[in-house]
């Protein structure tokens, strides 16, 4: 039911439309609960400094804010990685694929070169929006043989325009030739030597229907904007409006565990003190400790200061 919900919002879009391109209004309308700056083409525009301190933050830190905000699909896996120890971190740009069609194909093609001024091959067009700090994020429908639309000569231009990988839901080839990128940390779902079939008039199998739409990768229902964290072998799609929040749980989260991880090696505390709710008594420990080394911690001193001034021990 959730497959066929998820593909019927990327047609209606893509279909009424008339273009593979999500309008501005339309983006806005998807994002209402987004209330600062935006791309010029609507996406949400979270900011370099969130995303900058999102590199920090864990899997399961993210999931478990979004499961409280009742966004239970945003976590995708089953992934090969490029850079597996690297983390990747920025705004989704997103592509649609199907399998390759020949009538939609060539009347896709026609608009897209005369009048939306598009060159060459669709397997291009969505790759000269992306600005830095984007994260290209393909549903190629898991197309392995004949499927890959990526390979060195796209993923140089990729990571030349965004300084980020991709996500992408298929195959990709020329993996030596991306791995030569260097930061060109990535998340894919299989490898094949093998590049797509783009011709409407001989042979074809995959056809663009949707560009900087709302999609599903695995799971997950991804909206453009979206933050992508991308690491230990999975990607999380965090909505905008919950970025901030993220982080700064995760800071949060991470203070209180380096000091009870420090408190137990001390043998301060027992494992079950740490375990649970913790007592007055550690809580004042806590922020005296914070206190001390305000300085040395992992986390902006801006936003250790803020979290002391909500503390009453």
């Amino acid at each position: 039911m959730i497959k066929v919900i998820s593909y019927s919002i990327i047609f209606l879009f893509c279909i009424s439309l008339y273009s593979q391109q999500i309008s501005k209004e339309e983006l806005i309308f998807l994002t209402p609960e987004w209330k600062g700056e935006r791309f010029h083409d609507g996406r949400p525009k979270v900011s370099n400094e969130i995303i900058q301190r999102m590199k920090m933050v864990t899997l399961e830190e993210a999931w478990a804010v979004l499961k409280g905000e009742n966004f239970k699909y945003q976590y995708a896996e089953g992934w090969q990685t490029i850079n597996p120890d690297s983390v990747l971190v920025g705004r989704a740009v997103t592509a649609v694929f199907v399998p390759g069609r020949p009538d939609i194909h060539r009347v896709i093609d026609e608009k897209g070169h005369k009048k939306d001024g598009r060159i060459k091959s669709q397997n291009s067009w969505t790759i000269d929006l992306l600005e830095q700090g984007d994260v290209y994020v393909v549903d190629q429908f898991g197309a392995h043989i004949d499927g890959p639309t990526i390979g060195d000569n796209l993923g140089n231009s990729i990571f030349t325009k965004s300084g980020n990988g991709i996500v992408y839901n298929g195959a990709i080839r020329d993996i030596s030739g991306l791995k030569e990128i260097g930061s060109f940390t990535s998340f894919f779902r299989s490898y094949h030597p093998s590049h797509h079939l783009n011709k409407p008039d001989g042979e074809l199998n995959t056809t663009l229907i949707g560009i900087n739409t709302p999609t599903r990768i695995g799971m997950a229902t991804v909206i453009p904007g979206d933050i992508v964290l991308g690491r230990d072998g999975g990607v999380i799609f965090i909505p905008p409006h919950l970025a901030e929040k993220v982080v700064k749980v995760s800071e949060v989260v991470r203070l209180r565990d380096m000091f009870g991880h420090l408190r137990l090696r001390e043998q301060k505390y027992t494992p079950g003190q740490i375990d649970s709710r913790w007592s007055d008594e550690i809580e004042k420990d806590f922020s005296k400790w914070l206190n001390d080394h305000i300085d040395q911690l992992p986390v902006p001193k801006e936003q250790i200061q803020e979290l002391l001034k909500t503390r009453t021990w």
